[in-house]
């Protein structure tokens, strides 16, 4: 069976996106912002997992199907992106788990453009992610968070060439 890379990487990058959201979506609020921008990150943040589960399976059914040779390299991509991004963020660090999953996936989708072919990922490659960057970065006043979501734009740069790069075996 042959395997396509880009989709298996790309399901991969979706599924921890996804526990970024639920992380996020746990610990609503980390940083002092006004009342309308967390409105608006939190719509953004709904709306990219809704979509991001009607393209991908929960959790159990990766873990159930392991050994099955496309979801056995599904989860190898997982852990390479979770290593990667664990050898940049030091225990304790501050992050902001949206801005970062925004940032990821601009930069498969629309910086490398991987899969804009595929109508399963249509979404992700027309989404307007310079809006999220416009309130993350611009309008927010918030001077912690604007160098917080700067190093999460650089650490998804530095990630996404890194999994675009990386050979599953």
């Amino acid at each position: 069976m042959v395997l396509n890379s880009s989709i298996i990487k790309t399901e991969a990058l979706l599924l921890y996106c996804r526990d970024l959201i639920l992380s996020y979506k746990s610990n609503d609020n980390l940083f002092s912002i006004d009342k309308e921008l967390n409105i608006f990150i939190n719509q953004e943040i709904e709306n990219i997992l809704i979509s991001i589960n009607a393209i991908t399976q929960p959790i159990d059914y990766y873990i159930r199907n392991a050994s099955v040779s496309r979801i056995n390299a599904i989860i190898k991509s997982y852990n390479y992106i979770d290593k990667t991004i664990s050898k940049f963020l030091k225990k304790g660090d501050l992050f902001d788990p949206a801005m970062l999953c925004f940032s990821l996936l601009c930069s498969w989708f629309a910086e490398l453009q991987i899969t804009q072919n595929n109508k399963e990922f249509i979404y992700f490659s027309l989404y307007p992610y310079s809006k999220i960057y416009d309130s993350l970065l611009l309008n927010n006043i918030n001077v912690e968070l604007k160098t917080i979501n700067i190093k999460m734009i650089d650490l998804s740069e530095e990630v996404i060439s890194k999994l675009n790069k990386y050979k599953f075996k």
